[in-house]
């Protein structure tokens, strides 16, 4: 038996000016006591009746609570994906400012673009290397080499002080055998 059109439910996709509506109604939900369409559009930089229309979308997927002229409200899963697309982006962004030293303007408009594309291994991996970063000391050629096994292991300062000491020596021996050189 074949189902009937009706029967099947084909969920699309959200694009990413849904994926950033929701990240604007989440973000202003928590800055104010209520959400309106001029906030959203304000924020957006858009103009209202694209906002209306944008809502009228996302209500009819179970995104948003909105009737015309009222109050603007995440549903539950509205929240998960907003909240979802806030932390992206400030992954991102804090990646782009802390480790690349991009400016935070670039940074904050390059962070927009990537949040909706990446995967989650992928921004995963991000978040992992900003922690790598932080918690191991920056010493020596292989630095980078270790960033796998402190995806796979986890943080382990011994590790981290004995590659630091390690490279210490090393680098000490380079310089004084450039020293004995030059004698």
């Amino acid at each position: 038996m074949v189902p009937a059109k009706n029967d099947r439910v084909v969920k699309k996709p959200l694009t990413s000016v849904m994926e950033d509506y929701l990240e604007a109604i989440f973000d202003l939900d928590k800055e104010k006591k209520v959400v309106r369409v001029k906030d959203i559009a304000k924020r957006l930089r858009v103009k209202m009746p694209t906002v209306s229309s944008m809502l009228k979308t996302l209500s009819g997927r179970g995104l948003v609570n909105y009737e015309k002229y009222e109050y603007v409200e995440l549903t539950k899963s509205g929240a998960d994906i907003g909240k979802e697309m806030r932390r992206r982006h400030q992954v991102l962004l804090r990646f782009l400012t802390e480790i690349l030293k991009i400016d935070s303007k670039t940074a904050d408009e390059e962070a927009c673009k990537m949040e909706h594309t990446l995967s989650v291994s992928t921004l995963d991996s991000f978040t992992d290397f900003m922690e790598f970063v932080q918690a191991c000391p920056r010493a020596g050629e292989s630095w980078l080499q270790n960033f796998e096994e402190y995806r796979q292991h986890g943080h382990r300062p011994e590790k981290c002080l004995e590659r630091s000491e390690n490279f210490s020596c090393e680098f000490k021996n380079i310089v004084d055998s450039m020293e004995d050189s030059d004698s």
